[in-house]
C-alpha cells in the first residue's frame, strides 16, 4: 500500500535521503514550514513506515573493501521450501549486501563488497556448500564503479 504523501512530504523525502543529519530547523527553512510542523510530519513518515532509517554512508575502499562482485545463482531444483532455506542462509552470509530472488536465466543475484579475491573465493564456496540443493554460479568482478545511491526519486 502507498502511503499517503503531499507535495511537501516529497521535499522533506527528498533533503533526508541526501542529508540524514541535517537538523529540523534547517529542513524546516529548506522546505517552507515552521519547525514543529516540519517535525511532525517527519514523525509520521518514520511511524508509517516511510521512512525506514538513517544511515552513516562508509567508504568501502577506507575499510579494505575493495572488491565489489555480483553473482547469479541458479538453483539445480525449485520449490518454496527450497527458497525458505536458500533466503534463512544468504540473510546471514556478512559480506553479502545484497541479495534478490529474480525472474530470468537465474534464480539469485548476490552483491557483496570483499577485501579481495581470497576473500572471494571463501564467500563463493561458503555460499555455494550451504545452499540446499546443487547450484550453478556466474560471478562479475566489478572494475570499475560509474554509479551507485540508494537515493529514490520522489518529485515526480
Amino acid at each position: 500500500m502507498t502511503a499517503n504523501i503531499d507535495r511537501t512530504d516529497r521535499k522533506i523525502l527528498d533533503i533526508l535521503q541526501r542529508q540524514g543529519r541535517i537538523s529540523m530547523t534547517e529542513l524546516a527553512e529548506q522546505i517552507g514550514l515552521s519547525t514543529s510542523p516540519c517535525t511532525e510530519r517527519v514523525k509520521r513518515m518514520e511511524r508509517d513506515g516511510v521512512i525506514t532509517g538513517y544511515h552513516a554512508r562508509l567508504s568501502p575502499v577506507a575499510l579494505g573493501k575493495t572488491l565489489l562482485v555480483f553473482v547469479e545463482i541458479k538453483l539445480a531444483s525449485k520449490s518454496d521450501e527450497v527458497f525458505e532455506k536458500v533466503r534463512k542462509e544468504l540473510l546471514h552470509v556478512p559480506d553479502v549486501q545484497e541479495c534478490h530472488l529474480v525472474s530470468g536465466g537465474f534464480d539469485y543475484l548476490v552483491k557483496a563488497r570483499l577485501g579481495g579475491m581470497s576473500e572471494y573465493r571463501r564467500l563463493l564456496g561458503d555460499v555455494l556448500k550451504k545452499l540446499p540443493v546443487e547450484a550453478e554460479s556466474h560471478s562479475y568482478i566489478v572494475m570499475e564503479e560509474i554509479k551507485e545511491t540508494m537515493a529514490l526519486v520522489v518529485d515526480r
